[in-house]
């Protein structure tokens, strides 16, 4: 595929993520609202969010199969129909059921539209071009948290929350349309045998973190059943991976996990994506908990954050061309972790101009981190080894974003117990940092030329 071509390509794959990303962040603003339209409470109300992540995390496995079985254009567009039209499903009936029978579609098509959508870019890309290529695909990544929650407020509060199901059809349509005539890629088919015990291994694994993860958000009421799924998800995921090394036909094979520049994205770099799901909801709720912040106050600052993505984003490729992968990782992860400690220290005198500032930098780390390492980790892969990287990474990224918000509201609950509500939630900002800390660490480790072939 050419580089004009494969831009295009790139650019409606990130049109699709985007659309994914908007739907995932959008709806949260509407829970309110659907729970008082359904007779329900919020809790039962946030099943649309819990049960759209928990199937797409079990059936992002399957799209690395389904990708060597058909044709990955094919399969991405039907992805991407199959997502629009039972998003516009949703809006149609006011019952609990029925949408959430709808949402577990949309998860479904979620699992297959972006993992295959991304792998017709990598496994077309050329090493040279891959930088750039992925770059594209870190924009959706940055823009949908920062507009959904003012956007989901106005559809609200000037239309209802239905059509904010109704607002995937012509993102959706436009993706189909573009698509079709933008995307051209002919993989060849392999007649793979399916590895079912490795799928159930896999999916059940991974939708039991899923699951503590979303048990452990609740706090102290649900500390030791939400433990006790974790650890059982942990077993099955440590029999999910001896399974996967053993096994002639694996669902998707490990061995990218042998090189370096692609481990530490599933390691370190999964710690970096629990602090971006984690941040942003812990600052949220200090500054309206114990600061007794507006929503809307708060919801600003915050914003301050995802405007620091936006700002450094036309300057991480050049920057990462500079200084290359590892001293560009070490900048962004020291910068990102640094704003974590500041924001440790956050108390009610704090003058809001430095709240915005430290938010900012923090983006900003997040913003060159993120491409960074999205780039670096298929920087050292074969082409061969790339059909199953990406489907380890899909599921990684996902369970490591979503245990983020679990994990520190655990936290803020336990020392609650025994601290100031103010004083929890500094321990727990600092605890991230340090966890923060070693990804940094672990950067320092690569070589200084790692990555260079794609600069």
């Amino acid at each position: 595929m050419k580089e004009a071509t494969l831009k295009r390509a790139a650019l409606v794959v990130a049109a699709a993520l985007f659309m994914q990303m908007l739907d995932s962040t959008i709806v949260t603003t509407a829970l309110p609202q659907i729970a008082i339209d359904l007779g329900v409470n919020p809790s039962t109300a946030s099943l649309l969010v819990s049960v759209y992540m928990l199937f797409a995390a079990i059936f992002i496995p399957l799209s690395g199969w389904l990708s060597r079985r058909m044709s990955r254009k094919a399969l991405f567009l039907l992805a991407v129909t199959v997502f629009t039209l039972s998003s516009v499903a949703v809006g149609l009936f006011d019952n609990l059921l029925y949408i959430l029978v709808m949402r577990a579609l949309q998860g479904m098509a979620g699992a297959m539209m972006i993992p295959v959508g991304k792998l017709i870019i990598l496994e077309n890309v050329e090493s040279k071009n891959l930088l750039q290529i992925l770059s594209f695909l870190v924009w959706p990544a940055l823009i949908a948290p920062a507009i959904a929650p003012l956007l989901g407020g106005y559809i609200v509060s000037a239309l209802s929350w239905h059509w904010i199901f109704f607002l995937n059809l012509p993102i959706g349509l436009g993706i189909l349309v573009a698509g079709y005539y933008l995307i051209h890629d002919e993989n060849a088919r392999q007649k793979t045998p399916f590895d079912l015990l490795g799928f159930i291994l896999v999916a059940a694994s991974a939708g039991l973190i899923l699951i503590a993860a979303e048990l452990l958000s609740h706090g102290l009421q649900t500390l030791l059943i939400g433990a006790l799924v974790l650890l059982l998800g942990l077993v099955l995921s440590v029999f999910a991976f001896l399974h996967l090394q053993k096994a002639e036909e694996p669902l998707f094979a490990l061995d990218a996990l042998k090189v370096k520049s692609f481990r530490i994205y599933q390691t370190g770099g999964s710690i970096f994506w629990m602090t971006i799901g984690a941040l942003p909801y812990l600052l949220t709720l200090l500054l309206q908990v114990p600061f007794h912040w507006t929503a809307v106050e708060s919801g600003t600052y915050v914003i301050f954050i995802f405007l620091g993505n936006l700002a450094i984003k036309p300057f991480t490729t050049p920057i990462i061309r500079k200084m290359g992968y590892k001293y560009a990782l070490v900048l962004a992860l020291g910068l990102a972790t640094m704003a974590t400690f500041l924001m440790a220290a956050f108390n009610q005198e704090t003058v809001k101009i430095w709240i915005a500032t430290v938010a900012f930098l923090s983006g900003v780390g997040r913003s060159l981190a993120l491409t960074s390492y999205n780039s670096l980790a298929f920087a050292e892969l074969s082409k061969e080894e790339k059909n199953a990287a990406n489907t380890l990474q899909s599921v990684m990224q996902m369970l490591s974003q979503a245990f983020g918000v679990g994990f520190v509201a655990t936290l803020v609950a336990l020392f609650s117990q025994i601290f100031v509500v103010s004083l929890a939630y500094q321990v727990t900002l600092f605890l991230v940092g340090l966890l923060s800390l070693y990804p940094l660490i672990e950067v320092l480790t690569l070589p200084k030329n790692v990555g260079d072939k794609t600069l």
